[in-house]
This record gives C-alpha cells, structure tokens and sequence, in this order.
C-alpha cells in the first residue's frame, strides 16, 4: 500500500529515483517540476532530502493541503493559472530562465524505473504472483510495474484499471491510438491524466486488459479498505481494488496469487473531522 510511502503516494518512489541520478552540476543548480499535488510533494520531499534547491509549478487551485505539504517539505511554489497547459509553460519558461532540470511527472525512464520497484517488492515478499491489478491515470506507475512485474513473473497478468469516466487509456489501448483526456470528473482525481507518448508505448506492449470501474464501484471499494484493513486510501488508489472486485466477480479466480497496488492516501479529511468538532462544540 503506498498510502503508507513518505508522502503518502507512489510518486516519491519516482522523484526519488530521478534526483539521485542527478550531476553533482543538476544538483547544484537545482529542480523544477509542474503538478497540483502528489508529484509535488514528491519532488520536494526528495529534494530536501538530498540538498537540492526545488521549484514547483503548481496551479492556483490546487488543494491547500497538497500546496502547505509541497511547502513544508522547502519547495518554492510558482504560481500558474489553472490549465494543466498553464504549469508546463511556466515550468519550461523557469527552467530556460535559470537552468534548472525538469522532473516531469511520469513520463521519463528514471521516474517509470522508481514506480516499477512497486513490483520489484510484491514479488520479495510474495514471490511469484499470477495477477496484477494497477491503477492508471498518466501510466508511469503502470508502466514501471507491468515492466518489472513482467520481468520477474512473465505469465503474470497484468490487468490495468481506470475510472469509467476518464477511459482515455481504455479507449486508446483498443483503438491503438492516444487520446487526450478532456476534462474527466471522477472522484479518482489522480486518475484524471492523460497518457504520455512514452508510457502509451510500454503500456501497449505490457499490460494485458484495461477495465474500467463507475463511480460507485470506487467508493464502494474504498469503503471497504477503510472498514475492514484500517486503512485510509484515497479513491485513487482504491481503483485497482474495485477492478479486482469486478474481475472477481465476473470472471473469478482460481486459487492464483493476486496482487493490487494501492497508490496512494492523500484524503483531505478536513470535512470528516470538522462534523466531530462541531459534536463536542462548547464542551471544552
């Protein structure tokens, strides 16, 4: 579950990666990167880290505990305006004007190489395993786990699940071509990227069937975690267990070792939380 990883999602595995592998010149004049929230974090996590300077792109409104995290973590925020298109403009510009690397968000080599090492560590503890379920928004946690997974169990499954209302990967897997994904509203709102040219080709190549889940579905799977594991997971990240529900449910398993990748934990419970502080209002 990387509802537990520092950040509270896959994508510090990424940043990680990428800025260790930086040039002692890279790491001297440091990093930028565009996101409205985990791979914000991420980033600025592993840069302070590692005693990299951080510039983050970040739109104005991106949720406020993502943006104070990226802060506490010493990043720098610049601020765009609200089109995706906004921050990577402004990234690039940033990045020419000082010099700075660009980390982009999961379509480079390093970051899909970081993600994959989700895989890499079912398979320690687990060993062989016959079906893997994986959520996909941009395809860099895909990608990265469909290559190690198919490295270390090439029989292995692996089955990719994404929003019914945001099927860009699911269309552009069976029609062999990349669509762009237009303003996508579902609740899994880390799943509402586009694929990337790079992650399309891997994704085309490894994973085995994409499916899709409703809205209902992913609540209903998130729910569960949250009662039964005790576990806080994001609807995001609950996409790969709805998926597996649904197989489970369609097509059934047959005493193989299934495997999910929950990615990520960054719920803002301000709400939750807020109806408990109004039940004990004036008693202390």
């Amino acid at each position: 579950g990387e509802n537990f990883q520092r950040i509270g999602a896959f994508k510090f595995r990424g940043a990680c990666n990428a800025l260790a592998q930086l040039t002692e010149e890279e790491k001297r004049i440091g990093v930028i990167a565009h996101s409205s929230g985990n791979h914000a974090q991420a980033v600025a996590l592993a840069a302070q880290l590692l005693g990299i300077k951080a510039t983050i792109c970040m739109p104005e409104n991106a949720p406020a505990v993502k943006v104070e995290a990226t802060k506490g973590y010493g990043a720098e925020i610049a601020w765009a305006g609200n089109d995706p298109a906004d921050r990577e403009k402004l990234c690039e510009k940033l990045a020419a004007q000082y010099g700075y690397k660009i980390i982009p968000p999961c379509a480079a080599d390093e970051i899909i190489a970081g993600a994959g090492t989700v895989a890499l560590e079912i398979y320690q503890q687990i060993n062989v395993f016959d079906f893997l379920f994986c959520p996909v928004g941009g395809g860099g946690l895909l990608s990265g786990n469909s290559i190690a997974a198919k490295g270390l169990c090439p029989k292995a499954k692996i089955i990719a699940v994404e929003p019914e209302r945001a099927d860009d990967a699911f269309r552009g897997i069976r029609d062999g071509k990349l669509y762009p994904s237009i303003d996508p509203d579902t609740i899994a709102d880390g799943l509402r990227t586009s694929l990337y040219p790079l992650t399309f080709k891997i994704i085309s190549k490894q994973v085995d069937q994409i499916i899709t889940v409703n809205e209902k579905e992913i609540i209903d799977a998130m729910k569960f975690l949250w009662e039964r594991l005790k576990i806080v997971v994001e609807p995001s990240g609950a996409v790969s267990l709805a998926g597996l529900i649904k197989w489970a449910k369609q097509k059934g398993f047959q005493n193989e070792k299934v495997a999910a990748i929950i990615s990520g934990g960054n719920v803002d419970l301000t709400d939750f939380f807020n109806k408990y502080y109004q039940l004990i209002e004036g008693k202390y």
